[in-house]
């Protein structure tokens, strides 16, 4: 493993975000790029759902457990998340041999929750719902045991990675003959995945896109400053999503590359769910839908070369049959 020194005060580059798409490259094939047509134009849907973990955090969590030194491998790494982060940084610590412990909220899907279990990862519950302070038992964990906190979004490591899902589509464009991608529509929780394909393309339009009451990215780039989610107890199926505000880190790569954010209601996301089983045999969890649903829904432009993030596929297998079986 690497040497470099682990601080997150550092600035994410798109240096870094070559770096972390030459290292995956060496352990991972590339998620499909999927043709498809919607509203009368082509556009091509990035299938991160298909990774091994299910879900594109796959990317920031290796760069991150594998830039480690052997003395803060040593130590471990704690990190939080509602599942797909969690899975991500327990795959990642199973193959480098690092013991990782994740801090889940109690009502996260049990799917996510026995998923990041059988990866070998600790888990760490937290009470969501009764409003308990994730990132205070994620500070006390690592102040115990000296760990790493890998942050789910928040981490210049892990939004560099996250970002070579934009090189890879721009990889696989140009390999067909197509041009360049033009625009991202991204899913958008706190603006790790965001921030790194801003990075990886500067010359392209990225497009964030959050569910309903959850929207605080788009909130905070429309006045120019961080803005907490409202309502924390709002509620919403896109548990991948619900962060409650962006980090200063993630805010001053969006900020100057993203001049606005959509919103998608929790129809529209079931709607795209039915959308990407049905036309790709896809399946996605209500937050790796998001971008994908304001695509169909006629909120995000689609002109140029658009590229469209289907960030996460694991959801329980009862809810999903329920998003089948419903017509709205």
């Amino acid at each position: 493993m690497a040497t470099q020194p682990m601080t997150t005060q550092r600035t994410p580059t798109a240096a870094g975000v070559a770096r972390a798409d030459a290292k995956l490259r060496a352990i991972l094939p590339p998620t499909p790029l999927l043709p498809a047509t919607i509203r009368g134009t082509e556009v091509f849907l990035k299938a991160e759902s298909l990774q091994p973990i299910g879900a594109f955090k796959i990317r920031g969590a290796w760069h991150r457990l594998s830039d480690l030194n052997a003395e803060e491998a040593a130590r471990g790494v704690v990190g939080v998340s509602s599942g797909n982060h969690a899975q991500g940084v327990a795959w990642a610590a199973a193959r480098l041999g690092i013991a990782a412990a994740i801090v889940m909220p109690v009502d996260a899907p049990r799917v996510k929750l026995e998923r990041t279990r059988s990866l070998g990862a600790e888990v760490v519950l937290y009470d969501r719902p009764a409003g308990e302070d994730r990132d205070a038992v994620a500070a006390r964990l690592v102040a115990e045991r000296g760990a790493t906190l890998v942050h789910a979004y928040a981490d210049p490591w892990v939004i560099e990675g996250q970002g070579s899902a934009a090189l890879e589509a721009a990889r696989q464009l140009a390999g067909r003959g197509l041009p360049a991608p033009t625009r991202f529509v991204t899913c958008c929780g706190g603006g790790g995945l965001t921030a790194g394909i801003a990075l990886a393309c500067p010359d392209a339009d990225v497009v964030p896109v959050e569910p309903e009451g959850w929207d605080d990215v788009a909130r905070s780039l429309a006045a120019g400053a961080i803005v907490p989610v409202a309502d924390l107890s709002y509620p919403t199926a896109c548990d991948a999503l619900q962060t409650p505000a962006t980090r200063p880190i993630n805010f001053a790569v969006l900020q100057t590359r993203c001049p606005f954010g959509l919103m998608v209601t929790p129809a529209e996301v079931r709607a795209a769910q039915r959308y990407a089983f049905a036309e790709h045999r896809l399946v996605l969890e209500p937050g790796g839908a998001a971008a994908l649903a304001a695509a169909l829904a006629g909120k995000a432009a689609l002109d140029g070369t658009t590229v469209i993030t289907l960030s996460g596929g694991n959801t329980d297998a009862a809810a999903f049959a329920q998003v089948l079986a419903s017509a709205d």
